[in-house]
């Protein structure tokens, strides 16, 4: 059988000839299995692109056509305030254009045993959910004329995140300098040690005290434990894969985020191309549209070959084109073409814009070959 398979080899891929050899049943005689990959051999064959084809064009137009049909919206997560999720078109736009900064970043965390099963699943919610003072502040008051500060704590939220008041004390005295603490049961008062009390320093420090870091992962802002099938899975607005993935009960094999520029600094480029493919999947899907994965596959290509993620904009993949007039049929033509002039570029009119721009025939398909003859005299 394994002659077989080799006779194969290099002209069908590995992966396919592997799925072959996992599907086959048990009993194979040597004559059915040549059948099958001679089968196999026609259908790859058949469903490779022709040379010469014009493969960016067809995917520009495939994503393009039905890009323009979709839905400008931005969904709420039900019954959570400022949970927001971009979809539709903004989404592709945020992703294609490659940007630093999305509008709605979020993780989906995945656990591992127990507590994918829901075991302590509010408190790891809670416990991976970033919190500020302003979350166990009952109320704060401001003596003026004895220069102090009255901070009023909710001991339960205090208990329900793990943390003891000794440790809450700690983070105070280590990020407000030149103030006395008093604690009273739930009350903390502070004074300045200095003789003149500033009105304007207590409250540059209420404003402070409100914004304190004290526990969970910096940047996640939003938790929601979902049930998916017969397991949980936390939603976060906000992302911040390096921390998430330091915690012991988190499946790191299956979290992800919808940051692409997170994804490459944390996991690389492979990683984050295939998060560009799954992330304009999610949005076409979402939007019950059909487009071929080919095309996404090539514009993630096209925006990681470099190393890094690069949106298609002029300041991305657009600026890297050899070709002049290429380049200023995109955007701010006047300004290459100037630059061009100055340092004397040459064009040479291997790629489609180009040669559609001075009326030629584009190297594609029938144009892709040149006949030439001997005439005889």
């Amino acid at each position: 059988m394994d002659d077989i398979y080799k006779e194969y080899e290099g002209k069908i891929p590995e992966g396919i000839i592997a799925d072959v050899q996992s599907s086959l049943p048990d009993k194979v005689s040597k004559a059915q299995l040549k059948s099958i990959m001679q089968k196999v051999l026609e259908e790859y064959e058949k469903s490779r692109i022709e040379a010469g084809e014009a493969v960016g064009l067809i995917s520009a137009q495939s994503v393009g056509e039905p890009g323009t049909q979709m839905t400008l919206n931005t969904f709420h997560f039900a019954g959570v305030s400022e949970f927001n999720v971009t979809v539709g078109l903004p989404r592709i736009i945020e992703i294609l254009d490659g940007r630093q900064n999305i509008s709605t970043p979020m993780m989906e965390i995945y656990l591992k045993e127990p507590y994918s099963k829901g075991k302590d699943i509010k408190q790891i919610a809670e416990s991976i959910k970033q919190t500020e003072f302003r979350d166990f502040i009952k109320e704060i008051t401001l003596e003026i004329t004895e220069g102090k500060l009255d901070v009023k704590l909710d001991l339960e939220k205090v208990k329900r995140v793990d943390l003891s008041e000794a440790k809450l004390l700690k983070i105070f005295e280590k990020s407000v300098k030149g103030f006395t603490f008093k604690q009273n049961g739930d009350m903390i008062t502070l004074k300045s040690k200095g003789k003149s009390e500033n009105v304007n320093e207590l409250y540059k420090l209420k404003e402070k005290l409100k914004s304190l870091y004290v526990s969970g992962i910096k940047g996640i802002t939003q938790v929601l434990p979902v049930k998916r099938e017969d397991e949980y899975v936390i939603m976060t607005a906000g992302s911040n894969l390096k921390e998430v993935f330091k915690l012991d009960y988190v499946d790191t094999v299956r979290t992800t985020t919808n940051d692409i520029h997170e994804i490459q600094a944390v996991l690389g480029i492979e990683a984050s191309r295939q998060a560009v493919i799954n992330e304009v999947n999610k949005v076409i899907e979402e939007q019950g549209l059909n487009i071929d994965i080919r095309h996404i596959m090539l514009i993630a290509d096209i925006m990681s070959f470099s190393g890094k993620v690069r949106g298609i904009t002029r300041y991305g993949v657009v600026s890297d084109k050899s070709s002049v007039l290429a380049r200023a049929s995109f955007e701010t033509p006047i300004k290459h073409i100037m630059e061009a002039a100055f340092v004397g570029e040459i064009d040479k009119l291997t790629s489609v814009v180009e040669n559609v721009m001075i009326n030629q025939v584009i190297p594609v398909g029938t144009g892709l070959p040149e006949l030439r003859s001997t005439i005889k005299k």
